[in-house]
């Protein structure tokens, strides 16, 4: 077949792998190296924490206990923290909450090293989220102004990889130093990847509000965070399949007594217990680097759809299976699946929200995002208590698809939203 001369045939090339053209801007390259610094470090201390409750209590309704320890500050600051980062210097919000988690890091250190009781752990956790929950929102609602609108996709996609690089390979070195090392080590580590964060966060530019308003971030200011994604329903949609996928289907506090009871672990932790809680990261992660197309499609809503049921009925698969490998693929699929959710999700509430409510979005978002999966902790803690690990993962995962078609009926606008791509 030939070409008639004069003409020229263009065709548009779809990227396959990821996107990393938000990496040439050299402030997002920053906030971007110092998530990637932290990413295995933290995930040390999330596997330390939910262990070190485990091996005092031998109970996983402590474990899920736990998540309550961590939901209520994430409520609570998570909201605040949102207003904090709409009213200041987001860079300056950023800054002084990451001391505050290294701090808490180290504190987590010195009572795994001369010891303390579970209860000392929990409000230790409780203290450390709260500036994770102001954290988090701050640091997101900064992308925004680092990256134009048209690389918002591809550079959630590199923060969301990245975040998920951190989940593979932190529980992995987690279920491997355990045995060796003692939890001490994990979250000493921890400790020093937050200090290197601290420098790089540090040459970031001053990102103060653009409107020149000048706010308290008191009730008043998180109320109209409320009624501003009560107005756009593409938002609000966007949150609930979130709190559905995480609250019904997350089954990560099953994980410590799966790992002994169902795969054979020993009591002081052992690489069973590693790759559970590193399957899902590992889904994200390789589907991460193959999500270069994602940023093509425009039927963002229908993506996340599609993605939140996907998840559900992963987690389904995960809770009927009985070899280690078979749970561990289920649960790499459900990974793959959220990282989707998470991208087009994230793009979203970018793009669809307003500069001065950037930061409030931020905060609601991760209200709903960390949140909800230490709401599934407690549910899932408690439920397996009662009824066994296998139908307490199976039935969440049933209860994620049901509620996600339901959701969608009563939204439909959420499914025939479209964005513009990049």
């Amino acid at each position: 077949m030939g070409v008639s001369a004069g003409k020229e045939v263009k065709v548009k090339r779809v990227r396959v792998t990821i996107d990393t053209r938000p990496l040439r801007i050299p402030t997002y390259r920053r906030l971007w190296i110092s998530t990637a610094i932290t990413a295995v470090g933290s995930q040390l201390t999330t596997v330390a924490v939910p262990k070190q409750v485990f091996d005092l209590t031998g109970s996983s309704g402590f474990v899920g206990l736990a998540g309550a320890f961590g939901l209520v500050p994430l409520l609570i600051f998570g909201l605040w923290g949102g207003a904090l980062a709409d009213a200041f210097d987001r860079r300056t919000v950023i800054l002084v909450t990451n001391v505050g988690v290294a701090a808490t890091s180290a504190l987590f250190w010195l009572f795994a090293v001369v010891g303390a009781n579970v209860w000392l752990v929990l409000s230790l956790l409780a203290v450390q989220q709260a500036f994770v929950a102001v954290n988090m929102p701050t640091r997101t609602a900064a992308v925004a102004r680092l990256v134009p609108p048209e690389l918002i996709a591809p550079a959630s996609a590199l923060s969301a990889t990245v975040g998920s690089f951190g989940m593979v390979f932190g529980p992995l070195l987690a279920g491997a130093l355990m045995p060796v090392a003692g939890l001490p080590v994990l979250y000493l580590t921890d400790s020093v990847a937050l200090v290197l964060a601290f420098v790089l966060l540090f040459g970031l530019p001053s990102l103060s509000p653009l409107d020149g308003v000048k706010r308290r971030a008191g009730i008043k200011d998180i109320a109209d965070g409320f009624r501003y994604v009560a107005a756009k329903n593409v938002l609000l949609a966007s949150f609930l399949l979130d709190i559905i996928a995480m609250v019904a289907g997350m089954p990560r506090a099953l994980f410590p007594e799966m790992a002994e009871r169902t795969f054979g672990d020993p009591h002081g932790g052992g690489l069973a217990l590693g790759w559970l809680y590193a399957a899902i990261p590992i889904g994200a992660l390789v589907f991460g680097l193959l999500s270069g197309w994602l940023s093509h499609i425009s039927r963002q809503g229908v993506g996340v759809t599609v993605a939140v049921a996907a998840w559900g009925l992963a987690i389904v698969g995960f809770g009927l299976a009985h070899q280690l490998w078979l749970a561990i693929a289920f649960l790499v699929m459900a990974g793959a699946a959220d990282l989707v959710s998470m991208i087009y999700r994230g793009a979203i509430l970018q793009t669809a929200t307003t500069d001065e409510m950037r930061g409030r979005m931020q905060g609601l978002f991760t209200v709903v995002v960390a949140g909800g999966p230490r709401i599934a902790d407690l549910a899932h803690g408690w439920a397996a208590a009662g009824v066994g690990t296998a139908t307490a993962a199976t039935t969440g995962g049933v209860l994620v698809v049901v509620l996600t078609a339901i959701a969608v009926v009563c939204l439909p606008a959420f499914w025939r939203y479209r964005a513009t791509t990049g």
